[in-house]
């Protein structure tokens, strides 16, 4: 009664449960193998706190509230969220929930519910409007992964209802003029996947944009190894209509990142002779392709794929728009003259050639040697490392794919960039003269001569007028005039992490020496000269993620 299966879910079915929930249903539908779950609905929340009577209490708490009153926010916020976790859920909802997770355990072939086992599930909130039932709530509730046995996931959900009242989701909804009392929340349960191996996969290939190829990264265990860089992935590349493989090279991979029995991450060594090993066979690499096109053509853009493999199952993790992807109806094809001798080969990461000596960064504590025009060589890049990344003229890289930190700052920042070469911090010294050809994915010794020709490429159907705002992402306030300069209907995204990382010293150090100020200022050039190049256009700005890890090389960072 208060529970869908993601199989009964269908576009109608959004004012039940949401946005997410009504997305996962479609992609199940469809055929796509996506983890097997289900929805608690927004009516099972609506009946929790109407049965209970708490959502008077809701109410009052919520009338007279100023949302710019920061403590009195937070102080309603924190009280309606305590409400609601010490609130028993009717044992009605708890028994729909507990035998629908327990059917999670039963597999697709189990009959007998005696031998099911408790599984581990992810728990996301989607949230919906009663009256607007399109109205889009995203990354405005909360997430528990990992979750597992019965009662953890009746608590998780009870926690998910809960998030429908953290400070900033109510603060949204007072500001889009949503009645506090008409957004509902449904809870989706989701099997986790164990993944053996796991990766992305892009159906256009981002760093040549190529429309007809498929790009396929791989690695062992979970998919955090490719997006920290960790590892070099395997990178498969795919014809997409004959799904022909045009390409495979395989990466040496030490370690992987795997679930523990406790519901951890944790990394582990790869058994030697599977180190250098074709990590995923090419039927499924073909398999991978079909699934990638057809989820491409339903939503009719190009889309990033998170993909990932237990028990020779493929299963589609997530699915979304990529954004990076520009359609050419000219470039420059670069060709080198009398090529020297090829000193690494690697994944381009970000097209284009650059000649210049090397500096070789081994730590956090070697940036400062990276001077303008130098090509940055390291092991893998961190947030942290962008003011050097910035004077750079050319990155190369040991390890990473498409999506690791350097090939996503270098294409934003425009500069060549070859990752995955393996050797690079062995091979080259400082001062030696290279030429990057990152177009080619090929760093040569010494500085080549390039020949450049106007190459025109047929883009098919007519030009398209649309409606719709084009905004940017940008990081880089150094950047902001050039943006500026394609004419974008503004700025969608300007993440902090960046200008404060060239600050060189941790936010909480800030504070810590009484310093607010220098704080301040730091912010306020920045975005001040983002703001300046886009005047009278929007400019949204994300609040600070600084993850532990990425952000120790500042001052005060490993407090």
């Amino acid at each position: 009664m208060y529970v869908k299966w993601f199989k009964d879910i269908s576009e109608k079915d959004i004012g039940s449960v949401g946005g997410k929930g009504k997305n996962l249903g479609i992609m199940f539908n469809l055929g796509l193998p996506v983890p097997p779950g289900f929805a608690v609905t927004a009516q099972g929340y609506g009946y929790f706190i109407e049965k209970t009577g708490i959502k008077n209490k809701i109410q009052e708490l919520l009338i007279g509230l100023k949302i710019e009153e920061t403590e009195n926010l937070q102080a309603v916020a924190r009280k309606i969220q305590e409400l609601i976790i010490a609130t028993e859920i009717p044992e009605e909802i708890i028994e729909e929930i507990k035998d629908n997770y327990e059917l999670l355990g039963a597999g697709k072939d189990a009959h007998d519910l005696l031998e099911v086992e408790d599984v581990f599930v992810a728990v996301r909130s989607s949230a919906t409007a009663e009256d607007l039932p399109d109205a889009s709530f995203a990354g405005q509730q909360a997430t528990y992964l990992n979750i597992k046995g019965k009662d953890n996931v009746v608590a998780a959900v009870r926690a998910c209802w809960a998030s429908l009242f953290t400070a900033r989701a109510i603060y949204y909804r007072e500001k889009n003029k949503f009645a506090q009392d008409k957004v509902l929340i449904s809870a989706i349960v989701q099997k986790m996947v164990n993944s053996e191996t796991s990766g992305v996969m892009f159906t256009v290939n981002p760093s040549t944009n190529v429309e007809n190829e498929i790009v396929i990264e791989a690695v062992y265990g979970l998919g955090e190894m490719i997006v920290s860089g960790t590892v070099s992935p395997d990178f498969y590349l795919v014809d997409k209509e004959t799904k022909t493989i045009k390409k495979i090279e395989v990466k040496k991979q030490e370690i992987g990142m795997y679930r523990n029995e406790e519901g951890e991450n944790e990394n582990r060594k790869i058994p030697e002779e599977l180190q250098t090993r074709q990590i995923v066979p090419d039927s499924q690499i073909k398999e991978l392709a079909r699934l990638g096109k057809k989820i491409e053509e339903h939503y009719n853009l190009p889309q990033d794929i998170e993909w990932a493999i237990e028990k020779n199952e493929i299963y589609i993790v997530q699915s979304r728009a990529v954004t990076t992807f520009k359609e050419k109806k000219e470039e420059r094809s670069l060709d080198v003259e009398g090529a020297g001798k090829i000193l690494l080969k690697g994944e381009t990461a970000s097209r284009g050639v650059y000649a210049g000596p090397v500096k070789v960064v081994n730590s956090p504590a070697e940036l400062s040697k990276v001077g303008k025009g130098d090509i940055l060589v390291a092991k893998m890049t961190t947030p942290d490392w962008v003011p050097a990344m910035q004077k750079a003229g050319a990155i190369v890289t040991n390890e990473g794919g498409m999506t690791c930190h350097a090939a996503i700052v270098s294409r934003e920042m425009g500069i060549p960039c070859v990752v995955g070469t393996e050797h690079a911090t062995e091979v080259l010294q400082d001062g030696q003269i290279i030429t990057v050809h990152a177009t080619k994915g090929i760093v040569y010794e010494g500085k080549i001569k390039i020949k450049e020709e106007l190459v025109k490429t047929v883009v098919s159907g007519e030009e398209i007028i649309t409606a719709t705002e084009i905004k940017l992402i940008l990081d880089l306030p150094e950047a902001a005039e050039r943006a500026a300069t394609t004419h974008a209907d503004g700025i969608g995204l300007v993440r902090l992490e960046i200008i404060i990382a060239k600050g060189g010293v941790h936010p909480a150090e800030y504070i810590r020496q009484d310093k607010d100020q220098d704080y301040v200022n730091l912010l306020k050039e920045g975005i001040g000269k983002i703001a300046k190049a886009f005047q009278h256009k929007p400019v949204w700005v994300r609040c600070s993620d600084l993850r532990t890890d990425e952000y120790r090389g500042l001052q005060g960072g490993d407090k």
